[in-house]
């Protein structure tokens, strides 16, 4: 079931990629964009890595999206689906990514992958996380925190009136008025 399932995953983020450059609107390009991209953290949580899977996912998703909306919000044509040409200087485009996939697929026979020693982790999450900071797990996690807070703290800072102040101060203010001036409150 495993194996069907990565065939079907990979079959589908290669053909979302082939979208991408067969689409003829941004907005159409995002979305396959989207899919190979979803369907590329499908393959990674299919291989065993669910957390990375997971991050990939939500990370394409949200990024695909502002993206998404910036089009329909900037773009010069209406949200970005007036017809367009992603593909430029097409020979010399279609030789290189030619030669980058034969070399790409041949380093993949031809590579001696070692062989498995030992037994499957049981938390490959951890597994991951212990790769790569190692030492300095607790330091990224403090860190995280850290930025977090300075994040929310600045916010808070810059904000000049806060949550229920157009109630007045004893909150029985009604029809709320917003103290900026913009009369009654929406």
């Amino acid at each position: 079931m495993g194996t069907v399932l990565l065939w079907v995953l990979g079959a589908s983020a290669l053909a979302g990629g082939v979208l991408v450059f067969t689409c003829d609107s941004m907005a159409r390009v995002t979305f396959a964009l989207l899919g190979s991209l979803v369907c590329v953290g499908g393959v990674v949580t299919v291989l065993g890595l669910p957390y990375l899977g997971v991050v990939i996912v939500l990370m394409m998703v949200m990024e695909m999206v502002i993206m998404a909306v910036f089009m329909i919000a900037y773009m010069m044509n209406p949200a970005g689906l007036m017809p367009m040409s992603m593909l430029h200087n097409k020979r010399g485009a279609l030789g290189i990514s030619t030669a980058v996939f034969v070399a790409l697929t041949a380093g993949i026979f031809v590579t001696p992958w070692p062989e498995r020693t030992g037994s499957l982790p049981r938390d490959t999450t951890f597994q991951v996380g212990m790769s790569l900071m190692s030492d300095q797990m607790l330091t990224m996690v403090v860190l995280g925190l850290v930025l977090l807070a300075t994040m929310v703290g600045a916010t808070v800072l810059a904000t000049r009136r806060g949550r229920y102040d157009r109630f007045g101060d004893d909150l029985d203010q009604r029809p709320p008025r917003d103290p900026a001036g913009g009369g009654v409150g929406r």
